[in-house]
């Protein structure tokens, strides 16, 4: 399988800190793969790696070109303005006349389930709502890679369900071209239902890369990783 995205001998210093270090890592079409670890494990460094947010110190990105990319954050922005022109507004920064990029807006709040808020301030939402919003955005520019980094940390039980169930149908795709989907989680349940793959991170290296079935099997992960295996069991944070 050709990858959408490969890193190379990938490394990021922030002065004499190393968040990755020579990491090598493809990613194939279609893949949903879960990044692990402790806080400052370098999970989120590599997501914005990926995306192309952070630039390297070392190694290389190798992207396949024609896939768009989307990237969501734990805690979405919002613009002092409309739900609606908060989705709209990437489609006409790209090039969309304004009526074409409103009314794909409001296709994805309906995706979302949020197009009876549409003329709503985004500011006012609940947190699980904008980050609903955040999906909706990124579903409406059609990406091929999706990006996302604890997208459910600081949300309620039920907001995060909602997110968590939105995650699995755009994953499931619709279409010929299957998402690629690569999150950050430290919600090892999460983990287990979205995941086909698991890649665990300790001091910007990867640890244990495997099948999300191999990384939950006790032995299996002490084989490859005794650090993997005490953070599973949550003796590592």
């Amino acid at each position: 399988m050709t990858p959408v995205l490969e890193l190379r001998g990938a490394s990021v210093w922030y002065r004499q800190v190393a968040a990755l270090s020579r990491v090598g890592l493809q990613i194939g079409a279609g893949e949903r793969v879960a990044l692990v670890g402790s806080n400052g494990s370098g999970k989120s460094t590599l997501l914005r790696v990926l995306h192309g947010l952070q630039p390297l110190s070392a190694g290389s990105l190798h992207t396949t070109g024609q896939a768009a990319q989307a990237m969501l954050f734990q805690r979405p922005f919002m613009l002092r303005t409309s739900v609606c022109n908060n989705v709209a507004l990437g489609l006409w920064l790209s090039g969309l006349r304004w009526r074409e990029a409103q009314s794909r807006a409001l296709q994805g709040l309906e995706r979302v389930g949020l197009a009876e808020l549409a003329r709503r301030n985004a500011r006012t939402l609940s947190g699980g709502q904008q980050q609903r919003v955040a999906l909706a955005r990124a579903w409406v520019r059609r990406p091929a890679v999706l990006l996302l980094d604890e997208p459910t940390a600081s949300l309620d039980p039920n907001a995060k369900r909602e997110v968590e169930a939105l995650m699995a149908e755009f994953a499931a795709g619709s279409g010929a071209q299957p998402l690629t989907m690569v999150f950050a989680s430290h919600n090892l349940g999460q983990v287990k239902r979205l995941a086909s793959r698991v890649v665990y991170l300790e001091q910007g290296r990867v640890a244990a890369d495997l099948p999300v079935q191999d990384f939950f099997d006790s032995a299996r992960l002490q084989q490859v990783s005794a650090a993997a295996h005490l953070f599973v069991k949550g003796e590592l944070s």
